[in-house]
């Protein structure tokens, strides 16, 4: 496929200072949360586009962490006071990808994904992943032949397999999802 796998993945977002002692409130962005934000481990500071680490910011080594709403309140070394922590509110957290839990048999990480060709059962060729949107009740891919985008929920049900080997994800999809 030609695509190098990225070496950082977001795993947090630096949502708002919190209190006066450097704390920032974080939404996590990752399945294994509990890995991630635990005393000790090292995260960084992403890039304005949040895609690679800010040269310009050192790595934060998580001091403390408190669960808070559905998120996190995370002290971070170095970080002590609200005006520090400011800085760093609106930026994306990264976790080297060798750091992260390991993936089950099956599991994927979206990255992977992308730019993959998608058909269906019958050979059908309906385009190639050009995104894939984290959304509840199910994620979407979006499909994109050049002319036209379709959306395809990431269900069990529509996506039959997905063979990063050959860069093929096989779906079958009810009668009407390709016209929309």
């Amino acid at each position: 496929m030609g695509r190098e796998d990225p070496r950082f993945l977001v795993v947090g977002h630096l949502n708002k200072a919190h209190g006066t002692k450097g704390e920032l409130f974080v939404w996590p962005l990752t399945d294994h949360p509990a890995g991630v934000y635990a005393p000790g481990v090292i995260l960084h500071v992403g890039d304005r586009e949040g895609r690679d680490p800010d040269p310009d910011l050192p790595p934060l080594r998580v001091a403390q962490v408190r669960p808070f709403r559905r998120g996190y309140l995370v002290s971070f070394d170095g970080i002590g006071d609200r005006t520090q922590a400011e800085l760093f509110t609106g930026r994306y957290l990264l976790r080297e990808i060798e750091e992260l839990e390991p993936l089950a048999e099956g599991e994927l990480h979206y990255h992977q994904i992308l730019g993959l060709r998608v058909v269906t059962l019958e050979g059908r060729e309906v385009g190639e992943v050009t995104e894939v949107y984290e959304l509840r009740p199910a994620d979407l891919l979006e499909v994109s032949d050049g002319k036209r985008q379709v959306l395809v929920p990431f269900l069990e049900s529509l996506v039959v397999r997905v063979d990063l080997e050959s860069g093929v994800v096989i779906i079958d999809p009810p009668e009407g999802l390709l016209d929309l």
